[in-house]
């Protein structure tokens, strides 16, 4: 199913969850959903997670004011995986076919790790397509990780990785909405590679941002507080915000202080 029209009657009969569909871009038969009406924002999830799994919490409220457009990309939740490497180039490809199925010149973008790595792609690549950026958990070096993250003895006891609930988590959203349930394992081992390869960007591409920015991590992230610091200096007019006691996998999770801050940026680059 896919519909072309923002604005249209909920076309799966459940008003609770929005109007959902599929659209057939760059191989991929990709899902989304729609929330709310309004200037259009674009939630792009993180590794592993779905549109529920990092936005639930946050789309009620977003979907008041805005055109909330929220996307599994490739591999995740609903959309099938392809033959494809999964970067931030091909991600965003996928996400201004899906601007172009929609009938949607510009919108804004919230990220999370995976999803902000897009959301700063399309800021360096796609600029006009995009109204802001709202990268969360992100990084444009892979310097910018802490050391537990680069040290595998570490993973087992560093309290900055993701908990047995976490991947418990991903493991049943996987396997209750991937059209390729038996996959889970091989998946994960395809997006950890993936994420391994992550080169980030030039400074002269970030010095090229024109979107205005909003940088959200954890002050116990994956992201060092001081690589926030590197990317608010390297990104001109950028601000950022560091959530305490925020880990990243609870980075959009934290409601009571993401709320505020994106109602007054938002509405400030409306």
């Amino acid at each position: 199913m896919t519909h072309g029209s923002t604005t249209g009657s909920d076309t799966t009969g459940t008003e609770a969850t929005g109007r959902s569909g599929y659209a057939d871009v760059n191989g991929l038969h990709m899902y989304y959903e729609l929330h709310g009406r309004g200037t259009p924002l674009v939630l792009l999830h993180g590794g592993m997670l779905t549109i529920d799994l990092n936005f639930a919490g946050l789309i009620p409220t977003l979907a008041r004011t805005h055109l909330v457009i929220g996307v599994e990309l490739q591999g995740h939740g609903r959309t099938a995986d392809i033959e494809r490497a999964i970067t931030p180039a091909a991600l965003a490809g996928d996400v201004v076919a899906l601007l172009d199925h929609l009938g949607i010149d510009r919108a804004h973008v919230l990220g999370h790790s995976m999803g902000a790595a897009v959301a700063l792609e399309l800021a360096v690549n796609h600029p006009t397509r995009v109204r802001s950026i709202i990268p969360v958990s992100g990084s444009v070096r892979p310097d910018g990780m802490h050391g537990d993250l680069m040290d595998p003895a570490k993973f087992a006891t560093s309290t900055r990785m993701p908990t047995p609930q976490d991947f418990a988590d991903f493991r049943d959203a996987y396997q209750r909405l991937s059209p390729h349930p038996e996959h889970f394992d091989e998946f994960l081992g395809t997006l950890s590679s993936s994420n391994a390869d992550l080169k980030g960007w030039s400074d002269e591409q970030l010095a090229g941002i024109t979107a205005p920015t909003l940088l959200i991590i954890g002050d116990h992230d994956f992201v060092t507080i001081e690589h926030g610091a590197l990317m608010k200096e390297l990104i001109p007019g950028s601000h950022l915000a560091v959530l305490p006691n925020t880990t990243h996998m609870n980075a959009t999770k934290r409601v009571d202080l993401l709320l505020p801050m994106l109602a007054e940026f938002l509405d400030e680059e409306a």
